[in-house]
């Protein structure tokens, strides 16, 4: 079986709160693929390892679009981010190694912040076996406080983002935008 090609996705929709809902095909899939060392003594992936499997997945999506994680790159001090909180509700194990897609999408775009969802899906994208939420804080590499995202880096989240996503300053982006973008 064979992951999900990565690629654009369109659709979510606003919860009763006003968010952006996770959608069954909101952002990117990206495929990744669980090795044997992911998986604990009964079997399954270890709960510790799922952070690992999304980190893999924007690693790839970054990478693609331009934006790899690699200090010697001149744009390094640009997406130099750190984890404020992260949040998984696990659904149902997996069991195997191979291939497996994460969903991932923004739902809000700071200032100096980004929300990431995401969705651990089986190969096929029939199965959800976790669920995540990640905020991540643009740091100053310097100073190590807080620092504006820059313009260039905003665009190139457009496409993760969700329609009805909180862009910070320029509200929330309309369902027409967010399909074009």
């Amino acid at each position: 079986m064979t992951p999900p090609p990565p690629g654009p996705a369109s659709g979510a929709t606003l919860d009763r709160d006003g968010h952006a809902a996770r959608s069954e095909t909101a952002g990117q899939i990206e495929p990744v693929y669980v090795h044997f060392e992911d998986l604990d003594a009964m079997g399954v992936v270890h709960n510790g390892r799922y952070v690992l499997l999304i980190e893999r997945a924007l690693e790839s999506f970054w990478t693609r679009e331009g934006w790899p994680f690699d200090p010697s790159q001149p744009h390094f001090a640009d997406i130099f981010f750190v984890v404020k909180q992260f949040g998984i509700t696990y659904h149902i194990p997996i069991t195997s190694v191979g291939p497996v897609g994460v969903q991932l999408w923004i739902d809000r775009l700071g200032s100096s912040s980004v929300v990431y969802g995401f969705r651990v899906l089986s190969a096929d994208g029939s199965v959800v076996h976790a669920e995540c939420r990640r905020v991540q804080v643009r740091i100053d590499p310097a100073t190590m406080r807080p620092a504006p995202i820059g313009a260039a880096l905003r665009e190139a989240c457009r496409v993760l983002l969700v329609p009805g996503a909180d862009v910070g300053g320029a509200g929330v982006v309309a369902a027409a935008d967010a399909g074009s973008q």
